[in-house]
């Protein structure tokens, strides 16, 4: 009974300590009011975005299982840096390149369309981009909180605007000439930027498969350039 009861514990234990390390990698953002956007010094070197170079990676999920993923492109941005720290900057991302990397051939371009509301009769499920084809996160502060760098900025959606903080690392090449501004995976809850398709929270009368993740997980992988 002794030996039943330990292994029970064991596993309760090494299952609590699995979902404590999946919340802590989450690092989900909370939505804040917008806050105001800083002014770099004049000392910061400005960098632009090589937009060849960068995406933003996303994974939306389902409660039951199963989920999706893709990238979206990056369109245009800037950062400016002092002293490796990011002191201002924005980028605009491209609605209308939503892709999901994860089916091939019509089921890829079924979602596809469906996310960006190309569907007719289904346009303001998820991102509308015919009315928002672009998205802004424009930087508001950037600093060391728990062993990481934390870049907060307003994140523009759907003309909605909420204030986010993501853990980022940047690396500067040997010259200075170029900067990585990687983040880690993190998410957001859609539901705060009116994307309130299969939400539960939002619909109480979804059920089973009809219930999509509030939470959309992203990553940030952005190249700059010196200009």
């Amino acid at each position: 009974m002794k030996k039943v009861f330990l292994n029970v514990f064991v596993f309760a234990t090494i299952g609590m300590s699995m979902i404590s390390c999946k919340n802590e990698a989450k690092n989900e953002t909370e939505a804040k009011e917008a806050e105001e956007v800083t002014q770099a010094s004049e000392e910061a070197v400005n960098f632009d975005v090589l937009t060849d170079e960068s995406t933003i990676k996303w994974k939306g999920t389902k409660p039951v299982g199963g989920g999706h993923n893709g990238s979206i492109d990056i369109a245009e941005g800037e950062f400016k840096v002092m002293d490796g720290a990011i002191e201002g900057g924005k980028v605009v991302v491209d609605m209308k390149t939503i892709t999901a990397e994860d089916l091939e051939g019509e089921k890829a371009k079924n979602l596809e369309a469906h996310l960006m509301g190309t569907v007719e009769g289904k346009e303001g499920d998820f991102f509308n981009v015919q009315e928002y084809p672009e998205a802004t996160f424009e930087v508001t502060g950037f600093e060391m909180k728990e062993g990481k760098n934390w870049l907060t900025g307003n994140l523009t959606l759907k003309e909605k605007t909420k204030s986010i903080a993501i853990p980022v690392n940047m690396d500067i090449n040997n010259d200075g000439s170029e900067i990585k501004i990687t983040s880690e995976p993190f998410t957001i809850d859609r539901t705060d930027w009116d994307v309130n398709y299969g939400s539960k929270s939002v619909f109480d009368n979804l059920v089973g498969d009809n219930v999509i993740s509030d939470d959309i997980e992203l990553q940030l992988m952005v190249k700059a350039k010196k200009a």
